[in-house]
C-alpha cells in the first residue's frame, strides 16, 4: 500500500479499492464497487500526515525489533546464533 493510498483512506473512509499511482489517476471504490468522487485537492493535503503516520509506524518497528535483539543477546546468545534465529 502507497502513502497515497493512505492518505486517500484518511479522507475517505468508505474506500475500499484504490487504483492508481497519483492523485490524477485515481479510482476509488467503495465496499459496493461504486466509485467514490474524491477531492485531489483533500488526498494531497493528507499525504504529509500519511507518511508521518507511515515513517512512525516503520520506526516503531524497527525500535521494537532492536529491542528484542538486545534481549536476546542480554540472555547470552551469540550473533550468528540471532541471525538464524531471524533468518
Amino acid at each position: 500500500m502507497s502513502v497515497l493510498h493512505d492518505a486517500v483512506r484518511s479522507v475517505y473512509s468508505n474506500a475500499v479499492i484504490i487504483f492508481g499511482n497519483d492523485v490524477d489517476s485515481l479510482k476509488v471504490l467503495d465496499n459496493s464497487e461504486n466509485e467514490i468522487e474524491i477531492d485531489a485537492a483533500a488526498v494531497t493535503n493528507a499525504i504529509p500526515a500519511a507518511q508521518e503516520k507511515r515513517d512512525a509506524l516503520l520506526q516503531s518497528i524497527q525500535t521494537t525489533k532492536q529491542s528484542a535483539l538486545d534481549k536476546l543477546a542480554k540472555l547470552g546468545l551469540t550473533e550468528d546464533e540471532i541471525n538464524a534465529l531471524i533468518g
